[in-house]
């Protein structure tokens, strides 16, 4: 990360170079022999201040040479220096410390040759002083050019050293989190499928049994048989989720609704099925979110709708999923249903999707739920 200033370079520079301009440009007019290239070389050299930071060892050339050239014809004194001294702490900023020495050495130089030309005109003590005054200039240039460097180091290095910190604390908790997805995974595997596996093997021996006699299996007992298994396979896939941080395997999906619903058909609800629209393949996230609210939803109504029956309703738009689970139980406006963590968690699914849903009593009696789900911009 680099620090970018707030306020805009390009004009800053502007103003800085027309503000030097006008400045020399004034003690130039002053001057009885200037001419016109010297107002030249002014305006040029200032004007190359433009570039100072994006390109200072080329706006140092330019000022050295034009200021030098002024200075030569003029003897203007000190000011004349200015757009160097700018580059030269420029430069210095950017790393380049050679050129910087060549500048300075040379401005020094020339104008001392050009004030030894003219020492009639000028005394020598005069003639030193200024030059020890130039030499003052270019070396607080260089130093606070220096300063400048070490202390844009320092500021990246202490915005890395916090960027450093952040990404270290984001994996520290992701390994935490992922230690947590472990420990409920073995929670699960230890308890839950324990139980489902013995569930699932006592229905099968119950209607290996009942066969075995000749007699009818009771629906109920398949259900069960159908449901453990069912249970099982999702058991499984959320371990596999939990386990494996890299990416979420592909759970239950609307390809999986014709066999929910021919289980809840089994376990006494009667339920029918409508798909509308163009069938086709949907994001994972969706998919799976539908199933889950069908599921839901109908698990709501076996529990708490009384002697009722379901229909589930799919309809696939060009850009969202509907989905609708109305019943005909006891639920009324007057007597709505406790919502519990069912509800909560099918409104958690809709809002992570950036869906709608609507829950809540029918006027004729019974619950419905509608879920409305993007598909355009995830597929």
């Amino acid at each position: 990360m680099r620090y970018e200033p707030r306020w805009n370079p390009i004009a800053t520079d502007v103003a800085l170079a027309v503000a030097v301009a006008v400045f020399l440009t004034a003690g130039a007019l002053s001057a009885p022999d200037t001419q016109l290239l010297d107002y030249a070389a002014v305006l040029v050299g200032s004007f190359g201040l433009v570039a100072w930071r994006r390109a200072p060892v080329t706006a140092m050339i330019i000022a050295t040479v034009c200021m030098l050239f002024y200075s030569v014809r003029t003897n203007p004194g000190p000011p004349a220096a200015f757009p160097v001294l700018i580059t030269i702490y420029a430069t210095v900023r950017a790393g380049h410390r050679l050129p910087m020495v060549a500048a300075g050495v040379a401005f020094l130089i020339g104008t001392l040759a050009a004030g030894l030309t003219g020492a009639a005109e000028q005394p020598v003590q005069d003639l030193a002083d200024r030059t020890m005054l130039l030499l003052g200039w270019f070396l607080a240039a260089a130093v606070a050019g220096t300063v400048s460097k070490h202390r844009q180091a320092y500021r990246e290095q202490a915005e890395q050293r916090v960027l450093e910190a952040e990404r270290t604390q984001e994996e520290v908790a992701l390994r935490r989190a992922g230690q947590e997805r472990l420990r409920i995974a073995r929670e699960l595997h230890d308890s839950l499928t324990h139980s489902i596996s013995i569930i699932k093997v006592q229905a099968a021996v119950a209607v290996h049994l009942a066969r075995k006699r000749g007699e009818e299996v009771p629906a109920a007992l398949l259900a069960i048989q159908e449901a453990s298994a069912d249970a099982m396979r999702e058991l499984r896939a959320t371990l596999e989720v939990l386990r494996d941080t890299a990416g979420e395997p592909p759970g239950s999906g609307l390809d999986q609704l014709d066999g929910l619903v021919d289980r809840v058909r089994s376990a006494g609800l009667p339920t029918t099925l409508t798909v509308t629209g163009d069938r086709r393949a949907l994001p994972d996230a969706v998919d799976r979110a539908a199933y889950r609210i069908v599921q839901e939803a109908l698990t709501n109504v076996a529990r708490h709708a009384g002697p009722a029956s379901a229909s589930v309703h799919v309809a696939y738009g060009p850009a969202e999923l509907a989905l609708h689970v109305d019943d005909d139980g006891s639920a009324t406006p007057q007597l709505p249903p406790t919502p519990g963590n069912g509800l909560t968690g099918m409104r958690e699914r809709v809002t992570a999707l950036g869906g709608r849903l609507h829950a809540h009593p029918r006027q004729q009696g019974g619950f419905t739920v509608r879920a409305e789900l993007p598909i355009e911009d995830l597929s």
